[in-house]
């Protein structure tokens, strides 16, 4: 099972990837670029408040 803090620099290093495409896509007529651009921040902004988040340790009660 992944740490917690790879998921959140997955989801943050996607949005990044998105972003990015969506930057180059920007000048379309159908702001197909500007949508991506968007979701792709909003999964940035995700993944920093996700790592940020205080973790909860599980005890196993074997």
């Amino acid at each position: 099972m992944p740490k917690p803090s790879s998921t959140s620099w997955t989801v943050a290093g996607l949005g990044a990837l998105t972003t990015g495409l969506g930057w180059a896509l920007r000048r379309g007529n159908l702001n197909l670029g500007q949508g991506l651009m968007g979701f792709g921040l909003a999964h940035v902004v995700l993944g920093l408040l996700d790592m940020a988040r205080p973790t909860v340790r599980h005890r196993s009660y074997l």
